[in-house]
């Protein structure tokens, strides 16, 4: 028997959100709630396990929305600030479970976050403990399976551009491929047979850019993995949600914050 996965997409927004500071929607419509996007950022739910994909500036924010109080381990996809810049709020986290929080991140970002909330990684006073229980992921343990709880998942790297690497992720028959330029033969390979792939397109209509796929990669790559549904992330306040979902090919959507997606459990 088939096991479920909750997939909450708690974030879908660019690196600024929608609306951007002072209340800019640029082509959005304010009046429809689906362009209200917050920073990028799942969780993958089984029912005894909690993940969280990045967090963002909007983190907190997030996980009050959907009464989210604990999480079992947090995954990070890279070390950019709309991806890290609410680590903070892990503190919450660890007080209330009383140890530290396990994080699964690559050396690089481990690294940059150590650099710039070294408070986090050591105990810096007896009121302020250490926060965050570290596990690497090596280079060779890139394509390979990890489990946290009963959630089995596959990391793999991802071109975002201008040499920069991020993480993607899949976890049973879901794929989750935020801040990507494109995607090397490798990484289609650990993708193929999803049946749901959310997929940045921040370059949506503005041409292939230097750190964001746009909408001709995302559909060049899907030809390949043969995901039957798509959804658009990582969207900036050009993309006004209901003309993108009219102009969209069959089998793509946008993405919106607290879209619900379910997946299934997979020996991977």
């Amino acid at each position: 028997m088939s096991r479920s996965l909750k997939i909450t997409i708690l974030g879908c927004g660019d690196s600024a959100g929608v609306p951007r500071i002072g209340g800019d929607w640029g082509n959005c419509d304010p009046a429809t709630p689906k362009n209200r996007r917050t920073r990028p950022s799942i969780m993958v739910q089984s029912d005894t396990t909690t993940i969280v994909v990045d967090t963002g500036p909007d983190f907190g924010l997030q996980l009050t929305r959907e009464n989210i109080k604990t999480v079992d381990a947090i995954l990070y996809t890279h070390d950019h600030s709309d991806h890290v810049a609410g680590i903070d709020d892990l503190r919450i986290i660890q007080g209330r479970i009383n140890k530290k929080v396990p994080i699964y991140l690559d050396k690089k970002t481990h690294q940059s976050l150590k650099t710039r909330y070294g408070y986090i990684f050591e105990q810096t006073s007896t009121f302020y403990p250490a926060v965050v229980d570290v596990h690497l992921f090596a280079k060779e343990s890139m394509r390979q399976k990890h489990q946290i709880g009963d959630i089995e998942f596959i990391p793999f790297e991802q071109d975002h551009g201008q040499g920069n690497i991020s993480l993607g992720f899949r976890f049973g028959d879901f794929g989750y491929s935020t801040d990507m330029r494109n995607l090397d033969d490798k990484a289609v390979s650990i993708l193929k047979g999803v049946k749901t792939w959310v997929a940045d397109c921040a370059d949506f209509a503005h041409g292939h850019g230097t750190l964001h796929a746009d909408l001709p990669t995302v559909e060049r790559l899907n030809a390949e993995i043969g995901a039957e549904k798509v959804y658009l992330t990582h969207l900036k306040m050009f993309y006004d949600y209901n003309k993108m979902a009219a102009a969209l090919p069959k089998g793509f959507e946008p993405a919106y914050d607290g879209l619900i997606i379910n997946a299934q459990i997979l020996q991977l």
